[in-house]
């Protein structure tokens, strides 16, 4: 496993945009308090042409090719260390064709984003065998003050930060800003819960349910349009990797029920929980538990627990992982111990 560099000040922080562009005026300010915010941290901060570019009509902020270029710019520059999405979006897979995985692999930087931004996560990590980070994109730095997620979130990257706790409340849903530097409404209670295999995992006698192995995930419904392609390493990667065992995060955007159920199937039929010890959900965005009609529909538990059962693993639910923030950083190809107790959960990096 290539493992980049720690960040640390001194050194620059590249910011790219492979899916959607900044293009609105208050979020350019608030990408610039950001980079303000880093500067007196002690890091200087080169965003590329595209991000702040204009969209066009699909939402991207540049050409695949372009994007692809702009990205090997940041890759290519020794003194960049750590390279950070501007954004979510979509079709950023387009440009994994143009992607130059040796150059990623000659000079490791940590990149990091979230959402769309799996696609190239997951194709650096399972393909190239370099560490990324599935985390918040490069916006949370421009919060004033920062939430506690954006600080601890560096401080992974920094090194300095091995256990990522759960946090108290989490924003439930999205919600429009009234002004540029604005943080987490925090509007629900966090809570991990163990559905599946509690017998499976390390217990105490506290009922604290322990389960380690390597990281590896992202957002499930970028995962499902990648798999099978050239562009998916997976099953090379687990294979590789079978005696730590893989320790899969995953959470949804927009899936629905059916499309969960069916996603869960594809995911069990390719062998990718082959050499799992574990599966972590977070918090999904917009899933719906009744139909256009009113009737009720099962409960994303309930999908999961008839989904994956069999696999006789635990099954966290719950997770401070993705669209609804504040959100953990979690390192694609790290050994990992995941704790999750009385509603509470704990990430520790081995």
């Amino acid at each position: 496993m290539i493992i980049p560099e720690y960040l640390k000040p001194g050194c620059r922080i590249g910011v790219t945009a492979p899916s959607h562009p900044i293009d609105r005026e208050p979020d350019r300010e608030r990408f610039e308090h950001g980079a303000q915010k880093l500067k007196e941290r002690g890091y200087e901060v080169v965003f590329t042409p595209n991000v702040f570019a204009e969209a066009d009509r699909f939402g991207r902020s540049a050409s695949p090719k372009r994007k692809a270029e702009e990205l090997h710019s940041l890759i290519g520059e020794e003194q960049i260390r750590g390279i950070y999405s501007a954004a979510g979006g979509d079709f950023l897979a387009e440009m994994l064709p143009y992607v130059d995985l040796e150059l990623a692999k000659r000079h490791p930087k940590w990149i990091q984003g979230y959402s769309d931004n799996t696609s190239l996560l997951y194709y650096l990590t399972t393909k190239g065998d370099i560490a990324t980070a599935y985390g918040a994109n490069f916006g949370d730095f421009g919060m004033e003050p920062w939430d506690l997620s954006v600080l601890r979130g560096l401080q992974v990257l920094e090194g300095t930060c091995k256990v990522q706790n759960s946090f108290a409340r989490y924003q439930d849903g999205f919600a429009d800003r009234e002004s540029a530097f604005d943080g987490y409404r925090e509007d629900a209670r966090v809570f991990w819960k163990c559905i599946l295999g509690r017998k499976k995992a390390a217990t105490g006698t506290d009922g604290e349910v322990r389960v380690r192995g390597r990281l590896l995930g992202g957002c499930m419904d970028v995962l499902l349009n990648l798999a099978g392609t050239r562009f998916d390493g997976t099953l090379e990667f687990i294979e590789k990797y079978r005696e730590d065992r893989i320790l899969w995060y995953l959470e949804s955007f927009a899936l629905n029920m059916e499309q969960m159920m069916e996603g869960l199937w594809k995911m069990k039929v390719l062998g990718w929980f082959e050499h799992a010890s574990g599966i972590i959900f977070g918090r999904p965005l917009f899933y719906q538990t009744q139909d256009w009609d009113g009737n009720l529909l099962p409960t994303y538990e309930e999908v999961l627990k008839e989904r994956l059962h069999s696999l006789q693993i635990p099954v966290i639910t719950g997770a401070d992982i993705g669209h609804k923030g504040p959100q953990f950083v979690m390192i694609n190809g790290a050994m990992a111990e995941v704790a999750c107790k009385n509603g509470k959960g704990t990430v520790l990096y081995l």
